[in-house]
């Protein structure tokens, strides 16, 4: 049966057009229903736009809770009947209550080889340290910041004159390769999760 995805984007989305792009070949058993941003601005939104798929922006107010502002998105989710959420670039860090509601059906990828340089800035952090590979993964959301059960993960080269954006761009590449992977795992029924690891069956 045919999953139901929601994504999350806030920028260009470029990991939604990946995934959208697999998805249009036949290659996802999967249906993108929803598009959920907190910018109006999300170049991403486009791509929505032009494949025809709802999206709906949802502003945070300044003096919200972090857990009212994603139980708004919660209800609206439910009512969609969501099998996983897809954070493909998304600004916000999600609530725990969020989190323990989709427990195993959030997705996001991560420039680095996790369990190194979790957080912001991770290709920063792999240059200063002088690592030989970084790379990127995929995983499960959970309570902590990039901690979830790695799904996929596939290392990159880093060389010495590199710069964070000559990295970064030598990374993207291959996330628009592991992330459609990693979704079409989970669409397939593939995913497996034990002791906190993922089998892929």
């Amino acid at each position: 049966m045919s999953k139901r995805i929601a994504v999350f984007i806030s920028g260009r989305g470029s990991n939604f057009k990946a995934i959208l792009d697999e998805i249009n070949q036949g290659n996802i058993n999967g249906k993108i229903d929803v598009v959920v941003s907190d910018n109006p601005g999300a170049y991403g939104l486009l791509y929505a736009l032009k494949n025809n798929i709802k999206y709906v922006i949802y502003i945070k107010g300044k003096e919200e809770s972090r857990a009212n502002y994603f139980n708004r998105i919660k209800l609206f989710l439910h009512k969609r009947d969501i099998d996983l959420i897809v954070l493909a670039g998304f600004g916000k860090i999600l609530s725990v209550n969020f989190v323990q509601h989709y427990e195993n059906k959030i997705l996001n990828i991560h420039p680095a080889l996790l369990p190194s340089f979790p957080g912001e800035d991770a290709q920063q952090q792999a240059l200063k340290r002088g690592v030989k590979y970084s790379g990127c993964t995929v995983h499960f959301v959970d309570e902590g910041v990039d901690t979830g059960p790695i799904v996929l993960q596939t290392p990159v080269p880093v060389h010495d004159n590199d710069t964070v954006e000559e990295l970064s761009n030598r990374i993207l590449i291959q996330e628009h390769v592991i992330y459609p992977r990693a979704v079409r795992y989970f669409c397939d029924d593939k995913l497996l999760i034990k002791g906190g690891k993922v089998i892929i069956i």
